[in-house]
């Protein structure tokens, strides 16, 4: 326990700030200052993430703000016990107990196990009530240690261990708990289920799919079981296994406040012929598939289009770098014969550049020819899968598991199809990634719909394995050969005559406006929208410089640089209008930007929206717009300035990128002199 915790970490009645996120930055500098960590200002970025997902004030004056972060070095728990209380957004008012839980990136699970430990004892009130009577940080220190280290005869708790035999009259309940970080909400949820359980006089065994690991549930407990909950704010693993039984679905943190009632509604399920059941299959957010979570439609839509995009972003990223080098090492040209290359040549039998009559060939080397072909065939095998990917993890997020070799069928006919041609020259209908968002919707629907059919018990292991994925292949590779590919079509044709009609004005509108969503929420949903709208562009796109599709990903990308890019600038140029932090993040920045990672301007943003958002989202305008009317084209989808062998119009690159840059900078130097969000230190009073 000295490890996880010290009385260094430790503030009794201190006055920490008025806001929880003074209070989050206080015991993260005191974390830091402990050396378990090794940069405030990403723990801070990383707690503050956290808090942005979903409050961590609990009921009865509990506030358990958490993550896992880069910067920590060690598992560690810092405590703060405040006068006055601070608003962590629970319902119930203040908190006065606060737990500061921070994990590394890639820790192990000894030190999460004792988190998971601490994070049950939490809804405990005798737990809390002696922690508001200590008098010292020592006291502190023995009364955690004690909650987290059981007994030496200590028995398996519930969720290791099957249910034991009782009375046919006891109810017997199993249960699921889950939070995106898995750090403590998930363990307060299974203590409150239980403990709500025993006060009903129920059986129940929880498993907790948290970071301390998960051990699954016995079949026999769950085919035991009366009814399940799942408390979760992700997605159930394996959630085929609790398939027809009632269920009760809410996000982790009902049971935390309400147990009670969620084993009252559990009870009731198991009687009411009208429950929702546990029909196999799910999307990546389960609870809200079962209509416990209260997700809008608009938010599922969002989310599941974002499941897609994400999973296909890695695709595109490594295909297109891959592309990219390839052509660098071998010329833009070499694609046209990589085929004849690869069949009459190898590494020790290198081309001849001339003999293909190609020009653009590194140091004009038959080598470097021969692995620009191989880098290009291998991208251009990866980048060929991310539509298929689009597809399938859209259905995936829809159907689970069933739904994602369905998706991915409707991904590759999206693509594939056109290969297919009449004698006299006519293709079948190519849909692209309209085609693959539609398939994959239409093949998860298809396949939840399928899943929820009532079936015999024997024939229920091979609903999601064989009888889902077959039936929603027939019917959703039908409906698209047969009704929506000719429509999807002529829409992905209209689309594409609109892109090569675009020059002038039109293009720099474009540029503009997809500058400004880049900026706008920097890696999130608007963000996201507009780069995957230039990825799957660049995927058809034409060798030629001038293709439309590689001069949206140019103002794309130069667009997502410039945020975390202005900020540094800013920093540099009035360091008085920034706290000490800021400054040291706009240090970092300088790389982040250059490397096209937007995020690196969120702390600033976080701390000064008024003034950061409106000024960036104005450079990245600017830079958009110009990087259109300077005919700046791209091949490669990330890499920021390390991918300029992958740019044509280096010199209008650069000068939409410092245009940008400097309009935002001034920008939020010019909003922030107008009322200082920060006090001045003295010493910069001057500059």
């Amino acid at each position: 326990m000295a490890e996880l915790m010290t009385t260094t970490l430790v503030s009794l009645d201190d006055h920490l700030g008025t806001d929880k996120d003074a209070v989050i930055a206080a015991l993260a500098d005191r974390v830091t200052a402990a050396g378990r960590a090794t940069d405030v200002d990403q723990l801070r970025a990383d707690l503050s993430a956290r808090e942005a997902k979903s409050s961590t004030g609990m009921k009865n004056g509990i506030a358990i703000p958490h993550c896992r972060s880069v910067a920590v070095t060690e598992p560690t728990l810092a405590f703060a016990r405040l006068a006055p209380g601070v608003d962590f957004g629970a319902k119930d008012g203040a908190a006065d107990l606060v737990f500061l839980i921070a994990a590394p990136e890639g820790g192990g699970n000894a030190h999460l196990q004792i988190l998971a430990k601490l994070a049950r004892s939490l809804v405990k009130a005798e737990f809390t009530d002696a922690l508001r009577s200590a008098s010292t940080p020592e006291e502190v220190v023995a009364i955690v240690r004690a909650a987290v280290t059981p007994p030496a005869d200590a028995a398996p708790s519930p969720a290791e261990e099957p249910v034991s035999e009782t009375p046919a009259v006891r109810r017997r309940l199993v249960a699921v708990t889950s939070c995106p970080t898995g750090i403590a909400h998930t363990y307060m949820a299974a203590e409150a289920l239980e403990a709500a359980a025993a006060r009903a006089g129920v059986d129940i065994a929880v498993e907790t799919q948290g970071s301390a690991g998960a051990k699954p549930l016995a079949q026999a407990t769950i085919d035991a079981a009366d009814a399940v909950v799942f408390a979760t704010d992700v997605g159930v693993r394996d959630k085929h296994r609790f398939a027809g039984k009632p269920v009760v679905a809410s996000g982790v943190k009902r049971p935390i406040d309400d147990g009670d009632a969620v084993i009252a509604d559990a009870l009731r399920a198991i009687t009411d012929p009208r429950a929702k059941r546990v029909e196999g299959t799910a999307g990546a957010a389960a609870a809200a598939d079962d209509g416990g979570a209260g997700e809008s439609w608009g938010a599922r839509a969002r989310r599941v289009l974002m499941t897609g995009v994400s999973y296909m972003i890695p695709f595109v990223a490594a295909g297109g770098l891959l592309i990219a080098l390839g052509f660098l090492l071998g010329g833009y040209d070499s694609a046209n014969v990589a085929g004849d290359i690869l069949v009459q040549h190898s590494l020790f039998d290198p081309p001849s550049p001339s003999a293909y009559g190609l020009d653009h060939v590194a140091f004009g080397s038959g080598v470097m020819l021969y692995l620009g072909v191989l880098l290009f065939v291998i991208g251009k095998a990866a980048f060929a899968l991310f539509v298929p990917a689009l597809a399938g993890y859209i259905a995936y997020a829809i159907a689970d598991r069933p739904g994602l070799a369905p998706g991915f069928i409707m991904g590759a006919l999206a693509t594939n199809i056109v290969g297919f041609a009449a004698e006299d020259g006519t293709t079948a209908p190519q849909t692209g990634f309209i085609g693959a968002i539609v398939g994959g919707v239409l093949a998860g629907v298809i396949a939840l719909w399928v899943s929820r059919r009532t079936v015999p018990t024997w024939a229920r292991g091979l609903m999601p394995v064989l009888v889902v994925p077959l039936v929603t292949s027939i019917v959703a590779g039908l409906a698209m050969l047969l009704l929506l590919g000719r429509p999807i079509t002529w829409l992905m044709e209209r689309l594409n005559d609109g892109l090569d009609g675009m020059s002038g004005s039109n293009a720099v509108i474009l540029g503009v406006v997809l500058g400004m969503m880049m900026a706008f929420d920097m890696g999130g949903p608007l963000n996201k929208v507009a780069y995957s709208f230039a990825v799957v562009g660049i995927g058809g796109a034409s060798l030629a410089s001038d293709a439309p599709e590689l001069k949206i990903m140019a103002a794309v990308m130069l667009a997502g640089m410039v945020p975390p890019l202005a900020m540094a600038l800013a920093t540099v140029l009035r360091p008085a209008l920034f706290t000490p932090s800021e400054r040291e993040n706009g240090k970092a920045a300088w790389l982040l930007g250059a490397s096209f990672i937007s995020e690196g301007a969120i702390p600033f943003a976080a701390a000064d929206p008024l003034r950061v958002i409106p000024s960036v989202v104005l450079g990245s305008a600017v830079t958009g717009g110009l990087a259109e009317a300077l005919d700046v084209s791209l091949r490669a989808p990330h890499g920021g300035i390390f991918v300029l062998f992958a740019v044509d119009g280096v010199v209008g690159f650069f000068i939409a990128l410092v245009a940008g840059v400097a309009v935002a900078a001034a920008t939020v130097v010019a909003l922030k002199s107008m009322g200082r969000p920060v006090p001045v230190e003295p010493e910069l009073a001057s500059v």
